[in-house]
C-alpha cells in the first residue's frame, strides 16, 4: 500500500493535467480546437504503455539489487532503463514534431483540428524524451520503495503546465504559449526525477538499522 497507493496518484496527475488543459483549450478556441489538442495529446498517452514495457522489469531489478545491498548496480539498472526510454520516446517526439500531420490526419481532416494538433506536437513533442525518462525512473523508484520525489515532480509538472499555461493563455490569448508551458512541464518532470535519483535520495532514509548495521550490508 505504501507504494501502490502513492503510485496511483501519478496516473491521476496525468489525467487531471490533460483534462484541465482540454478545458482551457476548449474555452479559448472551441470544439474543433479542443479536438485538435485531444487528438495530439493521445500520442502522449501512448508513450505510457511503451515505457511500461521497460518499467515493469525495472521495478523487479531495482528492488532485487537494493535488497541484495547492490546500490550502485541498482542505479546503473535504473539509468540504463531511463536512457532506453528516453531514446524511444524522444524519437517518437521528434518524428511527431517534424511530421505532425501523419498522426493528426489519422483522425480528422478538419483544418482547425490539424492546425491545433500540429501546434501542440511541434512545441511539446521534443519534450517527450524527458517525459519517458521520468516515467522509467518513476517505475525504478517503485522498486526502491521511494516515491516522494516522483510524486513531487508530478505536482511540479501540474503547477508549471496548468498554472503557467493558464497565466500565459490569459496574458497572451495564444495557445502556443499554453503548449509551451505543457512542454516545459514534461521537461521539468523528467529532469526533477533524474536529479533526485542521481543525488541518491533512494538511500538517504535507509540509514542504519537500530543496531547500527548499515542497511546495505544487512
Amino acid at each position: 500500500m505504501s507504494v501502490g497507493a502513492v503510485a496511483s496518484l501519478t496516473s491521476l496527475q496525468t489525467n487531471v493535467t490533460i483534462a484541465v488543459t482540454t478545458a482551457l483549450v476548449a474555452i479559448s478556441g472551441g470544439a474543433a480546437t479542443a479536438a485538435g489538442y485531444g487528438t495530439a495529446a493521445r500520442l502522449e498517452y501512448l508513450l505510457i504503455p511503451i515505457v511500461f514495457g521497460l518499467g515493469a522489469p525495472l521495478v523487479a531489478l531495482v528492488g532485487t539489487n537494493i535488497g541484495a545491498g547492490q546500490r550502485q548496480r541498482a542505479l546503473r539498472v535504473a539509468f540504463a532503463g531511463g536512457a532506453i526510454a528516453f531514446a524511444i520516446t524522444e524519437a517518437i517526439g521528434i518524428v511527431a514534431a517534424l511530421w505532425p500531420w501523419w498522426w493528426i490526419t489519422l483522425f480528422s481532416a478538419d483544418p482547425q483540428v490539424i492546425e491545433t494538433g500540429t501546434g501542440y506536437l511541434r512545441l511539446v513533442g521534443p519534450s517527450y524524451g524527458l517525459f519517458g525518462l521520468g516515467l522509467a525512473l518513476y517505475f525504478a523508484s517503485q522498486g526502491a520503495g521511494r516515491l516522494l520525489w516522483p510524486l513531487s515532480a508530478g505536482f511540479l509538472r501540474m503547477l508549471v503546465a496548468l498554472g503557467g499555461g493558464w497565466l500565459a493563455l490569459r496574458l497572451t490569448g495564444s495557445l502556443r504559449w499554453l503548449f509551451a508551458a505543457l512542454g516545459c512541464g514534461l521537461a521539468i518532470y523528467g529532469l526533477t526525477i533524474l536529479g533526485a535519483v542521481g543525488s541518491g535520495v533512494w538511500f538517504r532514509s535507509a540509514g542504519r538499522s537500530r543496531t547500527g548495521t548499515p542497511a546495505a550490508t544487512r
